[in-house]
């Protein structure tokens, strides 16, 4: 890696692959730092992290996604700039999505997901993927080896949250086929992020839930697209057709990036070191420590922004309004100050679920649960299914040389591709 002090987080390679010693260094720094680069304020401290979360009185979540890119659309004026914010909040990306709202637009469109994630249907949706993964392991485990995302990852994670969202069976291997990695033989259709499917990434995801839905309230049914087409506001009030179907589909293609980059951090860790396979299987209620753990240490968001809002002071130094913030959830899961021995993976850390790798305050990630029961079922019927789990030495080399690639984004921590071999389980 260059020297430290000159590296833009934004444009380098080595630190999209790894970013944590860059990290470190900047909390050495001060845990609150102005990057020199874009101006960008970057928060690298768990407690400062957790108080811009929570602030947002403070901080808008206007930039969640795309942080200074591109710069915003008018210049700040004054100490509080909400005026410009809500004037402008057309112009910044994906400024129609949850993520990016402020209370009370926020608050009004969380409670139509409210609907949806009851303990009921995300039981019943647990059932499914018990089933799930034993339909996923059937197609690889004869195989002694497979590419863990695309074998079964993305797939997995493209299956589970078409369940939980009521999606047809019969229309489920068109949403695998699209957004899990597989491709049918002779099929045409590729994965998503390959589709022409215009400027808006969630198009595809968006028709089709906008047919489920209106057809629904034109034709009601008693099943869960059903649910969603009925679901009023608090004060009764019927959405428009587009403020129920957006929820659903960033819900849907958040959750599979997140629960995707989950399963092959977990799985990466549990193929390294053995000792843990045999911890794991003989006291299965370690994997849900196992999965906070690997949450912690590689966690699948690695930044998030907020706009100063009001200029406000987090920790010992003053953020101006107008100024972007990145919120460094992999560094904050990493601090000292509240981890101890922060790099290393540890079972018995006492307060790995303190982590903040699905956010904190009123963005805390909704499908949070929905992704904890993803990886623990995963884990556990791997654990049943498959023995002597370890990475391809043919893919990423022997264990003191080890090559992986990861995304090369500033946004998200996630392997490329995890090569594993194993054998099969006695049943």
């Amino acid at each position: 890696m260059a020297d430290l002090a000159s590296v833009d987080y934004f444009s380098d390679e080595s630190v999209a692959q790894s970013p944590y010693e860059y990290l470190a260094y900047l909390r050495t720094r001060n845990p609150v730092f102005r990057e020199p680069h874009y101006g960008v304020m970057v928060v690298t401290g768990y407690q400062e992290a957790n108080e811009v979360f929570r602030n947002a009185d403070a901080f808008s979540a206007c930039v969640a996604i795309g942080g200074p890119f591109p710069p915003l659309p008018f210049v700040p004026v004054g100490d509080d700039i909400s005026t410009q914010i809500d004037e402008h909040r057309h112009q910044f990306p994906i400024f129609e999505h949850m993520v990016t709202m402020d209370p009370p637009q926020h608050t009004r469109t969380r409670t139509l997901l409210s609907r949806l994630l009851t303990p009921k249907r995300l039981t019943e949706n647990r059932d499914y993927m018990w089933r799930l993964a034993d339909r996923q392991f059937d197609d690889i485990v004869a195989g002694g080896r497979c590419e863990f995302l695309g074998d079964y990852a993305k797939p997995f994670a493209t299956l589970a949250i078409a369940d939980l969202l009521g999606v047809p069976d019969s229309d489920r291997d068109e949403f695998r086929a699209r957004l899990g990695g597989y491709e049918e033989p002779g099929s045409r259709v590729g994965a998503l992020d390959h589709e022409p499917v215009g400027t808006n990434p969630l198009q595809w995801l968006e028709e089709t839930f906008g047919e489920y839905i209106s057809n629904r309230r034109t034709t009601p049914r008693d099943d869960i697209l059903g649910i969603l087409a009925s679901t009023t506001y608090p004060d009764g009030s019927l959405p428009d057709l587009i403020d129920i179907v957006r929820p659903a589909t960033f819900l849907f293609a958040a959750g599979q990036e997140t629960v995707t980059k989950l399963l092959s951090s977990a799985v990466r860790v549990l193929a390294e070191r053995p000792r843990f396979q045999q911890l794991l299987r003989e006291n299965r209620s370690l994997v849900g420590p196992f999965i906070e753990e690997s949450l912690r240490t590689d966690s699948p968001t690695k930044v998030d922004f907020r706009l100063t809002r009001k200029t406000t002071r987090v920790g010992d130094v003053e953020i101006p309004a107008g100024t972007v913030v990145m919120l460094c959830i992999g560094a904050a899961n990493r601090d000292p100050r509240k981890f101890e021995d922060p790099d290393e993976f540890r079972l018995d850390r006492h307060n790995s679920r303190e982590h903040i790798a699905f956010g904190r305050g009123i963005h805390t990630c909704a499908g949070a649960p929905l992704a904890r029961t993803e990886g623990q079922v995963t884990l556990d019927r791997m654990l049943d299914r498959l023995q002597d789990i370890d990475i391809d030495e043919s893919a990423h080399g022997p264990a003191q040389h080890r090559t992986y690639r990861y995304e090369p984004t500033f946004l998200l921590r996630g392997l490329r591709e995890l090569h594993i071999t194993f054998t099969e389980a006695d049943r």
